[in-house]
């Protein structure tokens, strides 16, 4: 038990730093949110390094699992919580609803995402995704009294439950057809051959997972609830949680559903497809910049999902790469929507409100067009590495022809991301958008940006060597 307790160490020190965060918030009140914020980065960094360097190994009976595959998902999901929740307090001070509850959710939501990449049973899986989901609907109608924020809230928490349900029948239909949960004992059941209802179960487990990812067909919540839910949570949900799901998505398929690649393979395919087509074509006639980031991390999700059609550790690989740059990218650009304020200080979020930016504020503009292009993946740009590796993946197991495509439906990205690109440097400035004083936000963003610059070619070998290792432990 001792030897559980310590391989799943990080869960533990953020669950039980949450609940003391807790109690802190409970008697000091609002007044302490800023302390309790700083303090939950901190649990981050420290789960962070635990998760790398702590101990690693099977626990509690085969429901759990510390390895490389883990531990990378891992520190990213802790990074991006932890800058998501640095982004919050300038956020809610402006708009009024900063509260201490609020980085005790993004703990909370945290642990179950932990629970998520390091679950090799069907059971823990969907205890971890619960976790990470009950907290996530707390935080998108955070801002209560906000009608949008409400509704966000309300929308996600139903198409939740639905894909929930889709994921539990799933499960129990694995769990008829193989009689076990463990993701090794479906791996063996399916080995003989895959029956009609292993069939059945497999496909809505997928659909539940992808739901998560918010991949086409079960994209449906993201536009509405990233629109609604407040600028730090939409940053936090463009993040960490795509992390998790991703991550999940790509273990439950080698780990339990490996027998089965060709079945699989196939719900993938079209979801890739369908995801990088809609992502990019429901994008071009959006006006709001949070809506048309929706759609953008759609479109992201259908790139990564090319990497795990691949089926191979270089496929699997790949989708980690993406995901390292795609929430650098993401993070970034939520910064400089974060910075899309009036004269009154309140949020600003047309994307005609940016039209002649590059003349009043060009530091914000020049940073907004680098995400831009890196999004696009446009060459120089770091953003163009993860998806010129999801392609050669494809290329090197023969599905050249579903590169080509993917390559096609990335020009219909670019003219959308380009399109804002031209709103800020071409157009007649629109004033609409006042200066910004906060230099912690300005020393981010520039980091994010220098990332995803050229120089960001600089990494390539430690994510290679780092995203190779994580993806060989699935293998």
């Amino acid at each position: 038990m001792l030897g559980s307790l310590a391989i799943s160490l990080s869960e533990l020190v953020l669950s039980l730093g949450a609940i003391a965060l807790m109690m802190v918030a409970a008697y000091a009140g609002d007044r302490a949110t800023r302390t309790i914020s700083i303090l939950a980065v901190a649990l981050f960094a420290a789960a962070a390094i635990i998760a790398v360097h702590g101990h690693w190994g099977i626990a509690f009976g085969g429901l759990y699992v510390a390895d490389a595959f883990s531990a990378y998902a891992k520190v990213l999901i802790y990074v991006a919580a932890a800058i998501a929740l640095m982004l919050a307090p300038g956020f809610f001070v402006s708009t009024g609803g900063l509260r201490a509850e609020y980085p005790v959710l993004i703990l909370l939501s945290s642990v179950g995402m932990g629970m998520m990449v390091s679950a090799t049973d069907l059971l823990t899986l969907y205890v971890g995704l619960e976790l990470q989901s009950l907290a996530a609907y707390v935080l998108a109608s955070f801002m209560r009294r906000d009608t949008r924020s409400a509704e966000a809230g309300l929308k996600y928490f139903v198409l939740g439950a639905l894909a929930s349900g889709m994921l539990l029948y799933g499960i129990s239909l694995l769990y008829g057809f193989t009689g076990t949960t463990s993701f090794t004992g479906v791996a063996a059941g399916m080995a003989d051959g895959l029956s009609t209802g292993e069939l059945f179960g497999l496909v809505f487990v997928l659909a539940g997972l992808a739901f998560k990812a918010s991949a086409v067909p079960f994209h449906m919540w993201t536009p509405d609830v990233y629109e609604g839910a407040p600028t730090p949570v939409t940053a936090f949900f463009a993040s960490a949680p795509k992390v998790a799901a991703m991550a999940l998505l790509v273990r439950v398929s080698i780990d339990a559903l490996g027998p089965a690649t060709m079945a699989w393979r196939q719900i993938v395919i079209f979801s890739a497809l369908a995801s990088t087509i809609l992502g990019g074509v429901a994008a071009i006639g959006q006006t709001n910049v949070k809506r048309l980031l929706a759609y953008s991390s759609i479109n992201n999700v259908g790139f990564a999902l090319f990497g795990l059609a691949a089926g191979t550790p270089a496929g699997a690989a790949s989708v980690l790469t993406y995901m390292a740059v795609y929430i650098v990218m993401t993070l970034g650009t939520f910064i400089c929507v974060l910075h899309m304020r009036g004269a009154d200080g309140q949020p600003v979020e047309t994307i005609a409100s940016l039209s002649g930016l590059s003349r009043t504020r060009p530091g914000l503009a020049a940073a907004l067009a680098v995400f831009m292009f890196s999004l696009a993946g446009i060459p120089p740009l770091f953003g163009f590495w993860p998806k010129f590796l999801v392609f050669d993946a494809l290329v090197q197991v023969g599905l050249w022809p579903l590169a080509a495509v993917g390559i096609a439906t990335s020009v219909i990205g670019a003219y959308y991301y380009l399109k804002i690109v031209k709103t800020m440097y071409f157009d007649e400035p629109a004033n609409v958008i006042a200066a910004n004083d906060k230099v912690a936000e300005g020393v981010l963003v520039t980091f994010l940006a220098l990332a995803v610059s050229p120089l960001g070619y600089l990494a390539i070998p430690f994510l290679d060597q780092v995203s190779g290792v994580a993806a060989a432990a699935l293998f």
